[in-house]
C-alpha cells in the first residue's frame, strides 16, 4: 500500500516529467513559425491592418547568445504573405531613448542602418542553400535597407546592388514603436506555395555602447554579437 508521502513523491515526479515534455514540446515549436496566406493586399502603411490579428505572434526575448532580454527591449513578429508579397511586422517595447537618424532618408537604402535601432528579418528562399539569403532592416524612422548575402568559408559575401522594391512603414508610440515592411516575390526570384518552408532569423539591435542590445528569435550562440549564422536559421512555413 502507498502512503500519502510516497504518494505525493509520485505526483510530484509526474508532474516534473510533464512539465519537462511540455517545454521540450515548446522548444521544438519555437523553432518553426507559421506565416498565414491573406487573400487581399494592403498597404504597408495600414499598421493596424486587421489582417495583421490572424498572424501568429513571435515573441523574441533574448538576445544572441540566449541569455533572456530586459522586458524594455523585447518585441515580437508577425508575419502574412499574399500572391503578390510577404509582410513583415515588429511591435518593439521601447523604454530607452532612441538610437535613430535625426535626418532619415526614405527614398533610398540607408546602409549603417544596423549601427543604430532596427529590427531586421532574414529569409533563406532555398533550404540547400541556406548560406545564400536575403536581410531586410527598417528603423523606428521608417528608414530601410535591404542586401543579398551570401557566407562562403572565408567570407560574408554582401550585395549593396540588391533590389528587393521592399516599402516600409513606423509609427513612434509611448513605450513601443511598430514597424512592418513589404516585400514582392520578385525581391527572391520565386513564390512560395502553401506547405513551403523557407528558413531564416528575426532581430532586433538597441540602445548604445557599451550596453547596446542584440536580440534573436534564434540564438546564434556566437562569442561576440553576430547574427550571419545560417545553420543557427528556424523555419519559416507558408499556410493558408
Amino acid at each position: 500500500m502507498i502512503n500519502n508521502k510516497s504518494l505525493i513523491a509520485v505526483l510530484f515526479l509526474m508532474l516534473c516529467y510533464v512539465g519537462s515534455q511540455g517545454q521540450s514540446m515548446g522548444n521544438k515549436a519555437s523553432s518553426s513559425v507559421k506565416i498565414k496566406r491573406i487573400k487581399k493586399d494592403f498597404a504597408v502603411g495600414e499598421l493596424d491592418n486587421a489582417a495583421w490579428q490572424s498572424a501568429s505572434a513571435v515573441t523574441i526575448s533574448n538576445y544572441w547568445s540566449g541569455e533572456k532580454a530586459p522586458e524594455g527591449r523585447q518585441f515580437e513578429a508577425r508575419l502574412l504573405w499574399s500572391d503578390t508579397a510577404v509582410y513583415v511586422r515588429f511591435e518593439a517595447n521601447q523604454t530607452e531613448p532612441l538610437v535613430v537618424s535625426d535626418k532619415p532618408v526614405l527614398s533610398e537604402k540607408t546602409k549603417g542602418l544596423w549601427d543604430r535601432d532596427v529590427c531586421e528579418i532574414f529569409l533563406a528562399p532555398n533550404q540547400a542553400s541556406r548560406n545564400k539569403y536575403f536581410e531586410f532592416e527598417v528603423a523606428p524612422t521608417g528608414e530601410w535597407i535591404d542586401v543579398g548575402i551570401e557566407v562562403t568559408a572565408e567570407k560574408r559575401l554582401s550585395d549593396w546592388d540588391y533590389d528587393s522594391k521592399m516599402k516600409s512603414a513606423a509609427r513612434i508610440e509611448e513605450g513601443r514603436v511598430v514597424m512592418a515592411i513589404k516585400i514582392p516575390w520578385k525581391a527572391f526570384g520565386k513564390m512560395p506555395n502553401a506547405g513551403d518552408k523557407w528558413l531564416g532569423n528575426l532581430f532586433r539591435c538597441v540602445g548604445k555602447d557599451p550596453g547596446r542590445g542584440y536580440l534573436s528569435w534564434k540564438a546564434t550562440n556566437t562569442k561576440e554579437p553576430s547574427f550571419h549564422v545560417p545553420s543557427k536559421f528556424g523555419e519559416f512555413q507558408f499556410v493558408n
